[in-house]
């Protein structure tokens, strides 16, 4: 089986399994996606949910933000980790966006990626979830079933994206991308897959092994 025909099984059985699939952190608008998603690296999406709940609400706008205090940021997301340098790329990040872009969070990738802590992934969240721009978002679920499931065989996410592009539909890109983090939580998970409950096992390259040596 080829990767693209790979490819569009699983897409087709996902959409099965997970019809709902979507961010699973809250916002309402540009600034609060890419707060939250800055605040979600090395983080879990729940734990960035009760944390922003309140920050949010202190924080109403890009000025709030860029204004705000380092040191009393750093302390309002701590239980996030990575606390400091959070803090200071989304100050830094607000900054530009005011400095640069009238206060607008700009929807095309080069100046996204010129904001201080914004790499691909919350790039294309944002483009795709927010801006209805098509893209791929390469999170740790992403990576991980895209090796295992035999889409790809690369391991840095830059790569994994423009992998995924050439054989996926492009307009399932953001939707495809939900639906593996809803089946690496559900199921596929990092330590202990659940292959013989998986509906993409058919078409899943570590499936088969993981399986067959169960035998």
């Amino acid at each position: 089986m080829n990767r693209k025909v790979r490819a569009i099984k699983v897409v087709d059985q996902l959409e099965k399994m997970y019809p709902d699939a979507s961010c699973s952190l809250c916002y309402e608008d540009p600034i609060q996606l890419m707060v939250a998603t800055q605040l979600a690296a090395q983080c879990t999406d729940a734990r960035v949910n009760i944390v922003t709940k309140d920050l949010f609400k202190k924080y109403k706008t890009v000025c709030d933000f860029a204004n705000a205090d380092l040191l009393e940021l750093e302390q309002d997301i701590r239980s996030t980790g990575f606390y400091r340098n959070k803090a200071r790329n989304i100050i830094g990040a607000c900054r530009m966006i005011i400095s640069e872009y009238e206060g607008t969070v700009p929807s095309d990738m080069d100046s996204l990626l010129k904001l201080p802590g914004v790499g691909r992934k919350t790039a294309n969240l944002l483009r795709n979830d927010y801006f209805g721009i098509p893209g791929i978002v390469v999170d740790t679920h992403a990576k991980r079933l895209s090796i295992r499931i035999g889409l790809t065989d690369n391991k840095d996410p830059e790569k994994i994206e423009y992998d995924l592009m050439k054989i996926i539909p492009e307009d399932k890109w953001g939707r495809f991308c939900h639906q593996l983090v809803y089946h690496g939580r559900a199921l596929c998970n990092a330590r202990k897959p659940l292959c013989e409950k998986c509906g993409i096992l058919p078409f899943c390259k570590f499936g088969a092994t993981h399986i067959s040596e169960l035998k």
